[in-house]
């Protein structure tokens, strides 16, 4: 009776194992698809917060010793321009005013930012996403690092920057977009 018992558990155990989807059936999301498809959300939720601002209102500093919206904006492109170029692209950079203030000539900028990033995460391949570069003194305390890492460094300070944003829309009385109800 015991042994039937274990023979019952046993074969409960692999029909059970059997009928479960397996996990490595499941081929993870290779790291281009995912830093492009993370690469162009941020894009969008830039582009609409750097465009809920007021043209009047991209001078705005929450204090004197900060930087003004537009300067917010403005430091996403030059970091991420800077950064991108690690990435060794075929694609040009572009042409950008690093001195923009104007809401015109700032979300250009950005936009064209994002632009350049997509084409460069485009060129990746699933093996050279995983390149180690060396990276510049300024980000030293990163070390050696993949370009998928240097991607995900970018959409960090990207989020961290746009916390900001959203601070001085609502100091402004304006409510981000992302928290806007529709």
């Amino acid at each position: 009776m015991r042994q039937l018992i274990v023979i019952l558990g046993c074969l409960s155990v692999l029909a059970f194992t059997l009928g479960a989807p397996s996990v490595r059936a499941q081929a993870p999301a290779p790291l281009k698809a995912e830093a492009l498809r993370d690469w162009t959300t941020m894009k969008d939720r830039m582009m609409k917060i750097a465009d809920a601002m007021p043209a009047d209102k991209f001078g705005y500093k929450s204090t004197p010793a900060q930087r003004s919206y537009a300067e917010q904006v403005m430091h996403v492109v030059i970091v991420d321009n800077a950064i991108l170029r690690l990435l060794r692209p075929q694609t040009p950079a572009p042409a950008t005013n690093q001195a923009a203030t104007s809401k015109a000539e700032v979300l250009k900028a950005l936009s064209d930012s994002f632009d350049w990033g997509a084409a460069t995460i485009r060129e990746q391949t699933d093996e050279t996403i995983v390149h180690v570069e060396q990276v510049p003194d300024v980000l030293s305390f990163l070390g050696p690092s993949t370009r998928s890492r240097l991607v995900s460094f970018m959409l960090g300070h990207t989020w961290d920057v746009y916390g900001q944003m959203a601070v001085y829309l609502r100091l402004n009385g304006i409510v981000p977009p992302a928290s806007a109800t529709p």
